[in-house]
């Protein structure tokens, strides 16, 4: 029988191997500083393809506060936890990351870790870009070194305790930070392949249309099943989409290029800054996103397929004075006078508004996506032919806009009603300036190899 010095003992070795194990998992050693590196020092082929990859990265949304300077973060991102602010990923030497060196910058990517060896909270979407290549990441780590410099310190995140004690973010790692979960299919085309590589890596689409877990992990038995991001419903983009007509490669390649398909309606919120950074990329690069993802969606039903193309063909035939859906007539005559000049005037986007029956906003599983629009209309692409609609915030209540939303849920869709729906105006009224998409940015400094 043990004695009880025995038993001690192996205790504290016990505890001592715990408290070691527990040091490896959340230190992590600080990579040395480097001299700034000159821009020139860069081939210029090699960043020229860092800038298609920040593009398809989206890393001017998250990283570029509106009216700031390119990339000098800032950005605030709200979590269930708090809100975390973006850094500064420009070559300042003293606020960004001019100091760092390529290994130091492809750590962050991959296991996100910063230089100084502090774990960086998953905000940043490491849990995707550990699937980055390091040709690609030398790539990025070489554009962004180009990029104009600037002096931003950091913003403190607002972050409660424990929330706001990074060493969490260690053990949150070891749940669910998983390397090398991108692995080429034999099975599939080179496209194919390459669109996976970018979905599931850089381009991090399961962040914002993967449903996440009460740890703030996707949940990977359902992925792109659709989630809420930025007062905004991300749509499931599986089998489970609530699109009217089923999606197909050549439909998602047309709308990730220009913003827009005369099927399935004008790209809104976040989606509105992702369409337009991969309108600047190569188009192999988005066709393969878009086969990829074609094959995520998955072959539609024959009952879908045969729904989707008898709205097609009905499409463009809508009657402007329609009746009154549900006994709904100040919906119906907000309608008439507000949404049937466009959406039933029989002509195609981008000279006229699509027609409403393959809205994906009016069969969406609540009115938010619909109400934002409505409150805040499509803004015109600067020198494009491209969508355009009024928004209504000041000339309408949110009586009157959750009156004409109940009108075009009842009339253009075959779901059930949605609840509350002047609730979810007013809520979206607070946010929508929070809802609206950074302007572009600085393009003549960003498109400049």
């Amino acid at each position: 029988m043990a004695s009880p010095r025995m038993i001690g003992n192996i205790i504290a070795i016990a505890a001592i191997a715990v408290a070691i194990a527990a040091i490896a998992v959340v230190w992590r050693p600080a990579i040395a500083t480097i001299d700034p590196p000159a821009p020139q020092s860069f081939d210029s082929a090699l960043v020229k393809r860092g800038r298609d990859l920040a593009a398809i990265g989206n890393c001017s949304s998250c990283h570029t506060l509106r009216g700031e300077k390119d990339f000098a973060g800032g950005v605030a991102v709200p979590t269930p936890f708090g809100t975390v602010y973006s850094s500064n990923i420009t070559p300042d030497p003293e606020t960004g990351i001019g100091r760092w060196s390529e290994a130091a910058f492809r750590r962050a990517m991959q296991s996100g870790i910063d230089r100084d060896g502090r774990h960086l909270y998953p905000t940043f979407p490491y849990d995707h870009f550990t699937n980055v290549s390091d040709q690609d990441n030398r790539a990025l780590y070489a554009y962004l070194m180009t990029r104009q410099p600037a002096h931003a310190p950091a913003r403190e995140n607002q972050l409660s305790f424990p929330f706001n004690q990074r060493v969490l973010v260690a053990g949150w790692k070891l749940l669910f930070l998983r390397h090398g979960t991108y692995q080429v299919d034999p099975e599939q085309s080179a496209e194919w392949n390459h669109g996976a590589y970018l979905v599931e890596g850089l381009a991090h689409c399961g962040s914002c249309h993967t449903p996440r877990n009460a740890l703030g992990a996707e949940k990977a038995r359902v992925p792109f099943a659709g989630a809420d991001v930025d007062n905004w419903h991300a749509y499931a983009i599986n089998n489970q989409s609530p699109a009217p007509v089923p999606w197909n490669a050549e439909a998602l390649f047309e709308y990730l290029r220009r913003g827009w398909h005369s099927e399935h309606g004008v790209a809104r919120g976040p989606m509105a800054e992702v369409v337009r950074n991969l309108s600047e990329v190569p188009a192999s690069d988005v066709r393969a996103i878009a086969t990829y993802m074609a094959d995520m969606f998955g072959a539609p039903t024959a009952e879908r397929k045969r729904r989707g193309d008898e709205l097609l063909a009905q499409a463009g035939s809508r009657s402007p004075q329609a009746p009154p859906a549900n006994g709904n007539a100040a919906g119906a005559s907000l309608y008439a006078a507000t949404c049937a000049p466009c959406h039933a005037a029989g002509r195609a986007p981008p000279y006229g508004g699509i027609d409403l029956a393959l809205s994906t906003a009016l069969s969406a599983p609540d009115a938010r996506n619909a109400a934002n629009i409505v409150l805040s209309g499509i803004r015109p692409e600067q020198g494009e032919a491209s969508p355009i609609m009024p928004g209504f915030a000041d000339s309408m209540s949110d009586d009157q806009i959750a009156a004409l939303l109940n009108y075009l849920r009842a009339q253009f869709s075959h779901r059930p009603p949605w609840t509350d729906v002047t609730g979810t105006v007013r809520d979206a009224r607070r946010t929508q300036t929070v809802s609206l998409p950074n302007p572009p940015a600085d393009t003549t400094q960003r498109d400049k190899p």
